[in-house]
């Protein structure tokens, strides 16, 4: 059974770029992974691409046949990726049963929040047998504005109730969040989404006084739902990615699956070759799994002193750590290779 990713999110939200480190940091970890395009109007892709949409369509040449804008060329182009839904199958079933596949989708936000046929693509896949989870990126800098901060969390719930799968929402970016000034409160209260009526105040004073019933109303309907929560990542920090790919393993399910060459009890049959939903699971996976997050990154308070409270004390504290472990490589690589002298 393979698993993968529907990553989706505004324009900008980076979306591409996630893609692409989560490539290369699965490449590093000799995790299987495949990145599908589907994004018509992306013609400069940072990865390697598995499969790629225009091969099949592209917004241009739907936008001169038609004479559609962007936006109505984007939702032609969905339409007919789910009327030729056979074509993405086909390659589909090229990567294997092993496969770890992420969809990039456009940054048109209506795609998962309104539009249906990105949501019968997703139905389509999960009757092929693929464990899903839907990553959507929200640019960081958002919540540094309170109205700004609402409406990433409607965006966030409507695209959670449209897509129906395990649900992940980022907040990217987030090691050049101080850029935009000081938060109001702590991070943990934008992540966690704690009591929004504190919000009550600077929405306010930014809005004219006949929005605040308005204002009021929005703030119900996401606490009511209780659905909203957020991870946060720093696409070039690792600790950050494997927090959010631990995140991510525990929706999909993929936490789970041993690894193809686990070591089996004694008086096993071998079944190391089979699919992964069918391996036995060799390291009774199920307690770590479902409990807490530990590491690095898992904890909010953390994150916030590496990339707000202490930002420039961690960065120069790494760039000491790397200059001692490339010198240490350069000692390495010196002793296993010594130099000899002419005589």
């Amino acid at each position: 059974m393979p698993f993968g990713e529907i990553v989706c999110g505004s324009p900008g939200s980076g979306k591409s770029t996630y893609c692409f480190g989560k490539y290369q940091l699965f490449t590093a970890l000799n995790r299987p992974v495949s990145v599908v395009n589907l994004d018509p109007a992306n013609d400069a892709l940072p990865y390697p691409c598995a499969i790629d949409i225009s091969s099949l369509i592209t917004l241009g040449d739907v936008m001169d046949k038609h004479g559609l804008g962007p936006n109505g060329g984007m939702l032609y182009c969905m339409e007919y990726l789910e009327a030729n839904f056979d074509w993405l199958e086909e390659r589909l079933k090229e990567l294997g049963d092993d496969a770890y596949v992420l969809f990039d989708l456009p940054g048109q936000v209506e795609l998962s929040t309104n539009h249906e046929s990105i949501k019968r693509i997703v139905e389509k896949l999960t009757k092929n047998s693929f464990r899903l989870a839907a990553v959507h990126l929200c640019d960081a800098h958002y919540i540094t504005d309170a109205s700004k901060y609402i409406s990433v969390l409607l965006l966030s719930l409507r695209a959670m109730l449209q897509l129906e799968l395990p649900h992940i929402n980022v907040l990217s970016k987030i090691d050049l969040i101080s850029q935009y000034g000081d938060l109001d409160f702590n991070l943990d209260f934008y992540t966690e989404v704690q009591d929004l009526s504190y919000l009550e105040n600077s929405l306010s004073a930014s809005l004219p006084p006949r929005f605040a019933a308005l204002n009021m109303a929005m703030i119900s309907l996401v606490e009511d739902y209780g659905l909203v929560g957020f991870e946060t990542l720093a696409v070039e920090d690792k600790n950050s990615m494997l927090n959010l790919t631990r995140a991510i393993d525990k929706a999909t399910g993929y936490i789970y699956v041993p690894p193809p060459k686990s070591a089996r009890p004694p008086d096993t049959i071998d079944q190391s070759n089979a699919p992964p939903t069918v391996r036995p699971n060799t390291y009774a996976l199920f307690s770590s799994a479902a409990g807490p997050m530990k590491g690095p990154a898992s904890d909010v308070r953390d994150v916030q002193e590496r990339w707000i409270d202490a930002k420039d004390d961690w960065d120069a504290f790494e760039k000491r750590e790397w200059r001692k472990e490339g010198e240490m490589v350069r000692d390495q690589a010196a002793r296993a290779n010594p130099v000899r002298e002419r005589k």
